[in-house]
């Protein structure tokens, strides 16, 4: 083939692949009038009427990113997470290189709970759209969810390079650092999240919890009580107070915390657990044993309500029935050493 014709050839081949872009960006105007009609429903958040005028539009246009993209974000968006799936997945297929095709489908999937699918697409995204603090976020969700924690905390660190005013990214962060053993990252992050935004949800919660984790107890009651002034009915945060109360050895307000997280939520032994050795400790034998006996009743093979139960029944005078509580933590805890496991995680 001479240079000419290759010349020729290359410029027929780039004729032919203008032709099919301008093809497929290209929209009749009856399909325009759809777009913009179902963008105005979308904007106000009224999805039925977006989806129909969209859905109409890709009738008349099957391939268009800007016809799939609407619709896609308004399948998602009004939880109809299958359609949104499927639409996803044949829109990747026509448009490969659309980053956001590949960052909805990705929360799609995220949604639907296939995190791996969700992470190779948002990762697909993330390699389409280099800077966008969004995809790095959501990113880190996925792979929060999936324990990776490590790997969550580069992609939350990249998201906040980019966007350091994220308040709930700070928050991730700091969880992400907790749950790798930097305690005093995490404390920074919760920080900041809380310079950013004072009403950034459970944040103080997150501060308490990392501060209880390092022994500092009255920093942590600090940063309990003040969560618990915002959210009174969450039982997790009620527990936490409660459990540093009782570690501090103020049985009274541990008690008054704890009861208050079993009636939220009845169905956590810890809870029950705690709440027996602080009435104990409180000289309530009577609530001690009723409280174990319910711990015990949620969690039969934890050696630990045995041997407090033990204690309470010899306490209350009720030797016999205290031998076979001692008996019976003897051979849970030996099961559990000769499983490899531990006998509990507290203290007795």
């Amino acid at each position: 083939m001479t240079k000419s014709a290759i010349t020729h050839f290359l410029f027929l081949v780039l004729l032919v692949g203008m032709s099919r872009l301008v093809n497929a960006q290209s929209l009749s105007p009856e399909a325009q009038m759809l777009v913009k009609r179902g963008q105005a429903a979308l904007d106000k958040d009224d999805f039925a009427l977006a989806i129909r005028d969209l859905e109409q539009a890709r009738q008349l246009a099957p391939k268009n990113s800007g016809v799939l993209r609407p619709l896609l974000l308004c399948y998602l968006q009004s939880g109809r997470l299958n359609e949104a799936v499927k639409l996803g997945r044949e829109a990747v297929a026509s448009s490969p290189n659309d980053t956001e095709l590949h960052h909805w489908l990705g929360l799609a999937y995220f949604k639907v709970g296939q995190n791996t699918e969700a992470r190779e697409e948002l990762q697909q995204a993330e390699n389409l759209a280099v800077g966008r603090s969004d995809i790095h976020f959501d990113l880190a969700l996925v792979l929060l969810s999936q324990v990776q924690y490590a790997a969550a905390a580069s992609q939350l660190e990249t998201a906040l390079r980019i966007n350091p005013s994220s308040s709930l990214a700070h928050l991730l962060l700091g969880r992400a650092y907790q749950n790798t053993n930097r305690t005093l990252d995490a404390i920074d992050q919760f920080r900041s999240a809380l310079r950013i935004d004072p009403n950034a949800p459970l944040a103080h919660y997150h501060l308490g919890f990392a501060y209880a984790s390092l022994g500092q107890n009255p920093q942590a009651i600090s940063e309990y009580e003040t969560e618990v002034s915002r959210t009174p009915d969450s039982p997790e945060v009620q527990y936490q107070l409660g459990r540093c109360l009782l570690e501090s050895g103020d049985w009274k307000s541990a008690v008054t915390h704890l009861q208050r997280a079993t009636e939220l939520d009845a169905s956590h032994e810890n809870v029950f657990y705690e709440l027996g050795k602080a009435l104990l400790l409180s000289g309530n034998v009577v609530g001690a044993t009723g409280a174990l006996q319910r711990a015990i009743a949620l969690n039969p093979t934890d050696p630990s309500p045995h041997y407090q139960l033990a204690r309470t029944l010899d306490k209350s005078g009720d030797p016999v029935a205290a031998r076979k509580e001692w008996q019976r933590f003897a051979e849970l805890k030996k099961s559990h050493q000769e499983t490899g496991g531990m006998a509990t995680g507290r203290n007795q």
